[in-house]
């Protein structure tokens, strides 16, 4: 049998915490986050170094908590505990294939997993485990998508993968407005001018400024992650492009 083969060597992985859920209004889904780590360890097995950013919206969003009048800080702080608690089930989930996988936190949270350092991360990474990065950046007021391009950028990745509910970018939500558009390729600039929504501003922004490929794709097709990875499916890139 021919090996799959991969079109990018290190990728970072951006995971929404609603992904998790399932058919739930809360918290994980043991089936789903299964699932997720065994599409992930077939990008592994084609030798591809990874890096994975989960979002806490399952179990806390800072955001709406603070539009609830909570302090945003206090807010976000909660966003990001919740964040580092998907990030230990997807660990769990992963290490029962296999595969080897270290949580490492922005905040201190020393008895459950590593601290984030830029060396020690790449260590990992050159070493074939997987390295799940949670606490966002550390501080409040950024999202998980500003982390998931941080981290990115600071481990050299050479494409940026969003896993969502839609099979791409559309100029619309397509679960609302049938004939919405999809486009099969973006600019950083278009996604800007046009508030397409596919992360924040600040992470499409350090995205160009390293020339990292944002690819958005659905988290629903089975074998996705892999073809995205191959270059192939059904996808958005979002590069350079004129």
């Amino acid at each position: 049998m021919t090996q799959a083969k991969a079109v990018y060597s290190r990728i970072l992985v951006k995971l929404s915490g609603e992904a998790l859920m399932g058919e739930g209004d809360y918290g994980i889904d043991p089936a789903v986050i299964r699932r997720i780590a065994g599409e992930l360890q077939e990008i592994i097995e084609m030798q591809v170094q990874l890096a994975v950013v989960i979002g806490g919206g399952n179990i806390f969003r800072g955001a709406g908590l603070a539009r609830a009048g909570m302090d945003r800080v206090a807010a976000d702080h909660m966003g990001m505990l919740a964040t580092v608690m998907n990030a230990l089930a997807m660990q769990d989930a992963l290490e029962s294939f296999g595969m080897h996988a270290r949580v490492m936190s922005a905040i201190r949270i020393n008895e459950v997993c590593e601290d984030y350092i830029r060396r020690r991360a790449v260590r990992h990474l050159e070493k074939g485990r997987i390295a799940i990065f949670a606490a966002g950046t550390g501080n409040p007021f950024f999202t998980t998508d500003t982390a998931a391009a941080l981290r990115a950028s600071e481990m050299g990745c050479d494409a940026l993968l969003k896993a969502t509910k839609v099979d791409g970018v559309y100029d619309a939500d397509p679960h609302r407005v049938p004939d919405a558009k999809r486009f099969e390729r973006l600019s950083y600039h278009d996604v800007l001018a046009r508030d397409l929504q596919v992360m924040d501003a600040a992470a499409v922004s350090l995205a160009r400024e390293n020339r990292i490929p944002i690819l958005v794709f659905s988290i629903f097709q089975n074998g996705g992650f892999a073809e995205v990875v191959q270059g192939k499916g059904r996808f958005t890139i979002v590069d350079d492009a004129a």
